[in-house]
């Protein structure tokens, strides 16, 4: 007597779909990947006028892990910077870095020149409460003493703890701070809301 398999049996190995068990939203996409291309043209040309108005020559820009780094990457290449760019992983120098444990993904910082004395453009994907600058600062700090530092960040929202400003924002989407806001990518690059745990 032969055995008919069901559908969802292959290779050897059952999957018992659970019937009762709820998909988990899709995020509303507050920023399509369209949008974004237009809003980080829109940055990098903030960038360069403030770097103009400041006589900054020369930067080195640095993206914070994970998102912070895509977003360097694409205000890098419309710059026409010509240092390499630098990444910050800031996991071991977050102030609730004993309330929510290790990031499962710790990447080494990487900043491929000496920053001392340097004009340094710190990018990040979300800026709310302060804490990642903030994080990130003592990072640098930990490898040299900058000229100055600017900040740009493709989103901001309510909710700053700390005395941190942008001075290049890409959007201020206003929306409850029950909810969250996270950056997809790298291929493409969105803006997802999402509600808080």
């Amino acid at each position: 007597m032969r055995l008919l398999r069901p559908s969802f049996w292959k290779h050897g190995s059952v999957t018992n779909p659970d019937p009762c068990a709820a998909e988990a939203p899709a995020p509303d996409i507050l920023v399509d990947a369209a949008t974004l291309d237009t809003v980080l043209v829109t940055m990098a040309a903030e960038l360069a006028a403030v770097l103009a108005r400041r006589e900054m020559s020369n930067p080195l820009m640095i993206g914070i892990h994970t998102g912070g780094v895509w977003v360097a990457e694409r205000l890098h290449a419309l710059l026409g910077l010509t240092q390499p760019l630098g990444h910050l992983d800031i996991s071991f120098y977050r102030d609730d870095f004993t309330r929510i444990g290790i990031h499962p993904q710790v990447r080494p910082s990487s900043l491929p020149v000496s920053i001392d004395n340097r004009h340094l453009i710190v990018v990040d994907d979300v800026l709310q409460s302060g804490r990642t600058i903030r994080a990130a600062l003592n990072v640098l700090f930990d490898y040299g003493r900058p000229a100055t530092v600017l900040l740009a960040t493709l989103a901001e929202r309510a909710g700053r703890e700390l005395p941190i400003a942008p001075d290049v924002v890409g959007v201020r989407p206003p929306f409850a701070r029950a909810h969250q806001i996270k950056l997809l990518g790298p291929q493409p690059l969105q803006l997802v809301r999402k509600a808080g745990s």
